[in-house]
């Protein structure tokens, strides 16, 4: 513990803000203070993915936040390559730093101290998970009304309405093909031709160049295509996140989803290629989801829970996300509706799951004593 017997509490962070967003919102309503650490990836691992263990070797130390003694008594991490960090730390202590790691897990349940998490990631039915229905995403509300009054004689001039069309990139089992740059331009050629309005799409960071020029060059008239670059003044996107009057969303965006979700907007979900064996894929999501399910009110469940932790310890079945039952959730729940269906704005915006967080980590953080970190 730190000196006026508050925890030593790091929020261990790297470079995507969305992941960040879900750890700076339970900082903000935690009653002790944090301090954060920002952790600057190698060149070479900014796409490539490290193997997952205890380690700063992927760090560059010198663009990083300082990394030393006194070691935490509680970190906060998201993400694959912050988390080995936290591990890293968690080893120099000894063990005793507890490690909070919010999002999928890229390596075992085990490693981590606390891990929650939202329902699109299917987890093994262990203690020490807090599965919530969505993730916890902070909306901008402030950054959305200035971006809003920036962009607002740009976004006035195009005819309404205007639909923002938001694309993520190839994650598993989905990919970014031909047939997607199809599908997507018909969608915009009926937002011009059926209703008169204005196509805007906006891409991220994950979306391929390739893809980007042929659906640039496919595009019909009338349509706004801004390409993710990292001029943030110039992107779009939280002006529409306020402008726009509606959002087609692809399905792999979760992210996305949710800032527009918590918005309250009109939303539709728009289905990807998953590739020659993605059905498949999808399959084995759906079979692990099951598997992995908590229920236990008959004997047969009782079984199917230890064959799960059997299968899971075995490395058999791990950890996956199953983006189809979260888009069933969002439309089944009134948030979204699916692509061919009229956009229409949901009786209500996501429920707020932090103080139902915000408490489960504080009953961590005073379970887990006061036990004297080396380094301190």
């Amino acid at each position: 513990m730190s000196d006026n017997n508050n925890p030593l509490i790091w929020l261990v962070l790297g470079d995507k803000r969305g992941d960040n967003a879900q750890v700076e919102i339970v900082e903000q309503a935690l009653p002790w203070p944090c301090i954060r650490k920002h952790v600057q990836v190698k060149d070479k691992f900014t796409v490539k993915k490290p193997q997952v263990k205890p380690t700063i070797d992927h760090i560059n130390l010198e663009l990083s936040d300082s990394l030393q003694a006194p070691w935490p008594d509680i970190i906060l991490t998201v993400g694959r390559r912050p988390s080995m960090v936290a591990l890293w730390v968690k080893q120099q202590s000894a063990g005793l730093t507890r490690v909070i790691l919010f999002g999928k897990p890229s390596s075992g349940v085990d490693d981590y101290d606390l891990i929650i998490t939202s329902s699109e990631i299917l987890m093994p039915p262990v203690s020490n998970v807090l599965t919530i229905d969505y993730p916890l995403m902070r909306v901008d509300t402030e950054a959305i009304e200035t971006a809003s009054k920036s962009w607002q004689s740009e976004l006035s001039r195009y005819p309404k309405p205007l639909v923002a069309i938001m694309l993520g990139g190839p994650t598993k089992p989905y990919v970014y093909d031909q047939d997607t740059v199809q599908n997507i331009v018909i969608k915009t050629r009926q937002i011009i031709d059926q209703e008169n309005g204005t196509p805007y799409l906006v891409t991220s960071r994950r979306t391929p160049d390739e893809f980007i020029h042929s659906l640039r060059e496919q595009l019909p008239q009338g349509c706004e295509l801004y390409q993710w670059n990292n001029q943030t003044e110039k992107n779009p996107y939280k002006a529409l996140l306020g402008q726009a009057d509606g959002f087609i969303v692809t399905e792999d965006s979760i992210s996305m989803i949710i800032e527009i979700a918590k918005r309250g907007k009109p939303l539709a979900l728009f289905p990807l290629s998953t590739g020659r064996l993605g059905w498949l894929d999808n399959h084995r999501r759906r079979l692990t989801g099951k598997l992995f399910s908590t229920r236990s009110r008959t004997v047969f469940d009782r079984i199917r829970l230890l064959l799960a932790k059997g299968l899971y310890m075995l490395g058999i079945a791990r950890q996956v996300r199953d983006y189809r039952a979260f888009q069933s959730k969002l439309i089944t729940q009134g948030y979204a509706v699916l692509i061919d269906q009229p956009l229409t704005k949901p009786d209500q915006p996501l429920v707020d799951e932090l103080p139902c967080v915000v408490d489960t980590i504080v009953e961590f953080i005073n379970d887990s004593g006061t036990q004297s970190v080396p380094g301190r």
